[in-house]
């Protein structure tokens, strides 16, 4: 079914079930051969993707990644996503609920706003062959009559631990994203208040320190301003309604609580270079 949450088409994992299973948190699929999701749209729950060999591409909020031989897909629960693939296609997909994901977000070693950078990670033969034994081994335990959810679960939980560690081995940049709460506490209130509050004093007064200081530690941390990080978020929220909600410019520019149409476009189009109708325009 779908539901209707700030303007978009968001599909639940009831969409997706052959057979209805009541309280449903977790979906296997096997993808093979030319597939395609033309119209962008996001889920309510996280999906992985595990492509052992792919030709297309997948486009994970407006970020077009060249589909590969054994990679890890992540799509986290509201990122608008699309996709082309096609021969020869081979993947392994779980749709995992919002309830389990926020459950199993401990397992996670870094943040979100860190995985948000990798959300496609290119796996050595070994990782990718251990993650493929946990996701075979899950797509057996969902075919028993009675299936154990504990242990489809406990499978689930050494999948998000592999990921972790898949991260940590494959990328240098993980250790800026350790201890550093506020940081990590800044992200989620972007997310949070971005479409009322768009200055940095405001966040920082929420976080109990000086602006100047959260705009300090956010270049260390994220080689980012804090100021860019706010635009980064209204930027984001911009192009998902002007492509896949039926808004009005009009409406969007007072969703995202600009001053006028003016504004919004000179802000649009400062860091797309092309104004709002143009975006909306393009295929």
């Amino acid at each position: 079914m779908y539901h209707i949450n700030d303007h978009f088409p968001i599909l639940d994992l009831q969409k997706f079930q052959d057979r209805i299973i009541p309280d449903c948190d977790l979906l296997f699929h096997e993808l093979t051969g030319p597939r395609e999701i033309n119209e962008p749209h996001k889920h309510d729950f996280f999906i992985l993707l595990l492509f052992q060999k792919s030709v297309g591409t997948h486009t994970i909020d407006f970020d077009r990644f060249v589909l590969g031989t054994n990679q890890l897909h992540l799509v986290l629960p509201g990122q608008v996503h699309q996709w082309q693939m096609a021969d020869p296609t081979y993947a392994l997909q779980l749709m995992i609920s919002r309830r389990w994901f926020e459950s199993l977000l401990p397992a996670l070693r870094f943040p979100i706003s860190y995985y948000l950078k990798h959300l496609v990670i290119n796996l050595s033969e070994t990782s990718f062959q251990s993650l493929l034994a946990e996701f075979k081994a899950i797509s057996e335990n969902l075919k028993e009559k009675e299936i154990l959810w504990e242990l489809v679960y406990a499978r689930l939980k050494v999948i998000i631990l592999l990921i972790s560690k898949i991260v940590q081995d494959n990328f240098d940049d993980y250790e800026q994203y350790q201890d550093n709460p506020i940081m990590a506490k800044f992200v989620l209130l972007i997310d949070e208040w971005y479409k009322s509050e768009k200055s940095v004093a405001f966040y920082a007064e929420k976080l109990n320190i000086s602006a100047n200081y959260l705009n300090v530690l956010s270049n260390r941390v994220l080689q980012k301003s804090a100021s860019f990080l706010i635009q980064e978020r209204v930027l984001l929220e911009a192009k998902r309604l002007l492509k896949i909600s039926d808004k009005t410019i009009k409406a969007i520019v007072f969703d995202l609580g600009f001053y006028d149409n003016a504004s919004f476009s000179k802000f649009f189009k400062s860091h797309t270079n092309m104004t709002p109708s143009q975006f909306k325009a393009q295929p």
